[in-house]
């Protein structure tokens, strides 16, 4: 596993880690374009939308449409498919290449709105947006099957479907931002088999090593690979260390353990339902709105009157202080705003559960006599 160039070679681990990640993925994402980190797989996914367009004689459509909260990376391209407010207040972005639909976080509908009227309105926004700028101009949708560092932003579960039906109808490329839920997030190999669609891209990293190396990439399928290789079209992208072939054996050593010790299986099955009903329990603390759970990963709405919904003024940095009680108790919350948020290892017991649900409940205790005192 030494060092090769990655532009016209390819060694064997990487090319063993394509054949197992593309078995593992739905539809026909048979091809997979290596990088390095998540950032850099999202980079190359917007790209590849482009190249597509432009083998195709359609060098108009390139326009990506994402959403509010989204979080898709940090390098100039990647991060222009960001929808989180905070990542763009100092940072240029490309804002001619994107365009941002509205939050999709059915507890910031109104009080008034059935769960079928918010999902009818979030698919309209997309049909809207398409409308709006043209279907002839509009390259992708980009989004995360469950928003993460937005705040665990979970989608109705007939929402992935109707956005799988506009795309197609669209002659839109669905991308599916994995980088989160792929390799057992949310109790499958990859999110977009829990919401039952099949991209045309996957962005992949974080945890296809589990951490242990940097690595990334995009999944294909085979209507964009085939058409840009019938076309003669060479992909003239990439990256010194794409494909690097040390973070590609360790890939490999990393999903066969995943697969032998049926971790994937005890997520989806026990620790993720476990996990689920007692982070439901904390609903019932005096400054909670709202818990919702997917998988291994959750989310808590800290609220001032929760029978209104009410929040925190936003100078009481109330997500900051429950955050640094919660580090120093012991617990790692992550704070985005007054939103609060988990993604545990996917080898969690229940009996680590228990103290993650008895630290969070002291947390909040401490949180709700800070925010008195204030």
């Amino acid at each position: 596993i030494p060092y090769y160039s990655p532009w016209n070679m390819s060694a064997a681990p990487s090319a063993l880690l394509a054949k197992k990640i593309a078995e593992l993925t739905p539809g026909d994402l048979n091809h997979v374009f290596f990088t390095t980190c998540g950032s850099t797989a999202v980079d190359s996914a917007v790209r590849f939308v482009h190249f597509y367009n432009n083998v195709l004689g359609r060098p108009q459509k390139k326009k990506v449409i994402s959403r509010e909260k989204s979080y898709h990376g940090s390098t100039y391209l990647s991060a222009t498919m960001c929808g989180k407010e905070r990542d763009k207040d100092w940072m240029d972005t490309a804002n001619e290449l994107v365009h941002i639909i509205p939050d999709v976080n059915p507890s910031r509908s109104p009080e008034s709105m059935s769960l079928e009227d918010f999902l009818d309105e979030k698919i309209a926004d997309l049909e809207t947006a398409i409308q709006t700028l043209g279907a002839e101009n509009v390259g992708a949708f980009i989004a995360e099957p469950v928003l993460a560092s937005g705040g665990v932003i979970i989608p109705p579960e007939t929402y992935w479907p109707a956005i799988q039906r506009i795309c197609d109808d669209n002659e839109i490329l669905l991308v599916a931002d994995e980088v989160v839920t792929g390799f057992g997030r949310l109790g499958e190999w990859f999110g977009s088999t829990t919401y039952k669609i099949k991209p045309d891209l996957i962005a992949f990293a974080k945890g296809v090593t589990s951490g242990y190396l940097p690595l990334g990439g995009v999944l294909v399928n085979d209507k964009v690979a085939d058409t840009i290789i019938a076309k003669g079209g060479e992909f003239t992208h990439g990256f010194t260390y794409s494909g690097h072939p040390v973070s590609c054996a360790v890939a490999i050593a990393n999903i066969k353990a995943l697969a032998e010790d049926n971790v994937i299986e005890t997520v989806k099955d026990h620790t993720a339902p476990y996990l689920a009903k007692r982070w439901q329990s904390l609903i019932d603390h005096p400054i909670v709105g709202e818990a919702r759970a997917r998988g291994l990963v959750a989310a808590l709405e800290i609220c001032k009157d929760k029978n209104t919904g009410t929040r925190f003024a936003a100078e009481q940095n109330v997500g900051s202080l429950c955050r640094d009680l919660a580090i120093e108790n012991g617990l790692v919350l992550r704070a985005v705003g007054d939103t609060m948020i988990i993604a545990p290892p996917l080898i969690i017991t229940h009996e680590q559960i228990d103290e993650l649900i008895t630290k969070a409940i002291s947390t909040l205790d401490a949180t709700a006599a800070a925010v008195q005192r204030i």
